[in-house]
């Protein structure tokens, strides 16, 4: 801990661009970073030294993750890497904040639980679309105000760019990359497990599928989930079709629908509408109304900075953590193949 009693961190494996939101993030929160370390040269590489000049890179991983100054370790590296690399870190006394997907098969995340149960450090996924989205935390503030009734579906859509010149290989790899339920998917179960207050589910019905990308079997386009949980439904649907006249990666929206009415957040941008990002509507019997969150703070990192001083659970419950990596594990396992993949 640095002398404000906010954890020193360390970033392990770089291989996604949101190691940019973790590290800066954490960094924002009154956190010191002791440096970072990444297998070879990734993509992300170049952003990642130009948002942080003065940080260090070591050549040896375990010297960072074996530091006795770091006391939470920031995972980007390739998802079929994370699982091994967060149960290196938890076994060495360190917490873990890593990316999503968190892993990409039944036993990684069993030996994660295991590790977990074993050593009680925590083990946090940064579900970026919830947690670094204002529009999000504004949206939970009127639900759990009572501003709205009772939640009885989310309608989580997730479409992204594929900018194919700058993937890397592994990202056309369905083994390698977990799939899109398993990947991009989870930030939709995350929220619809938050808002709904779920504490169990089921997959109802799940779809993958390749329709626009035939040269690329590795490569999942397009999926769809159908959840049931114990205290409301879900749909999601994700896709890499964004096209390139869309001024941001994705036209990313949640639909919370209620009792009483209904919110809709249009995340990333307000297609032919007003300028900037975080949209939140809010429809109910004595409101209709426009709601401009991008000013509304963040309490992820700051949360997480001090669940790792206080031994707490404030940033995310260490079971929900679990709960969405299984589900979409699941909805990926049992997904029906379509398109250029059946």
């Amino acid at each position: 801990m640095n002398a404000n009693g906010k954890p020193t961190v360390a970033a392990v494996g770089l291989d996604h661009r949101h190691i940019y939101g973790q590290l800066g993030g954490m960094l924002q929160a009154g956190c010191d970073a002791a440096g970072w370390w990444t297998e070879g040269e990734p993509g992300t590489l170049e952003g990642f030294v130009k948002r942080f000049p003065d940080l260090p890179r070591l050549s040896d991983r375990r010297a960072l993750i074996e530091d006795d100054r770091v006391d939470l370790v920031l995972l980007a590296a390739v998802p079929t890497d994370r699982a091994r690399l967060a149960i290196e870190a938890m076994r060495a006394g360190k917490d873990v904040m890593t990316d999503q997907p968190g892993c990409t098969t039944l036993d990684e995340l069993e030996a994660l639980r295991s590790c977990v149960a074993e050593t009680g450090r925590i083990w946090s996924v940064d579900f970026s679309e919830r947690f670094e989205v204002p529009a999000v935390t504004k949206a939970a503030e009127l639900v759990h105000e009572g501003a709205i009734g009772r939640v009885v579906q989310t309608v989580g859509l997730g479409p992204h760019r594929l900018n194919r010149a700058t993937r890397p290989a592994w990202f056309f790899e369905r083994r390698r990359y977990g799939g899109i339920l398993c990947d991009i998917a989870s930030h939709q179960i995350d929220q619809f497990l938050f808002f709904t207050g779920s504490q169990q589910a089921e997959i109802v019905a799940s779809t993958v599928g390749n329709y626009a990308n035939p040269e690329d079997r590795g490569l999942e386009d397009f999926g769809e989930i159908l959840l049931a949980g114990d205290q409301g439904r879900g749909y999601i649907r994700v896709d890499w079709y964004t096209p390139d006249a869309l001024p941001t990666w994705g036209d990313g929206r949640l639909t919370i629908l209620v009792t009483d009415g209904y919110i809709e957040l249009r995340k990333y941008v307000d297609v032919a509408g007003r300028d900037g990002t975080d949209h939140l509507f809010l429809v109910n019997g004595g409101r209709c109304e426009h709601i401009d969150c991008a000013g509304v703070p963040l309490s992820y990192f700051e949360n997480l900075a001090n669940d790792v001083r206080d031994r707490t659970e404030t940033a995310m419950q260490q079971d929900h953590a679990f709960r969405v990596t299984e589900l979409a594990i699941r909805a990926q396992m049992q997904a029906r193949r379509v398109g250029h993949l059946a």
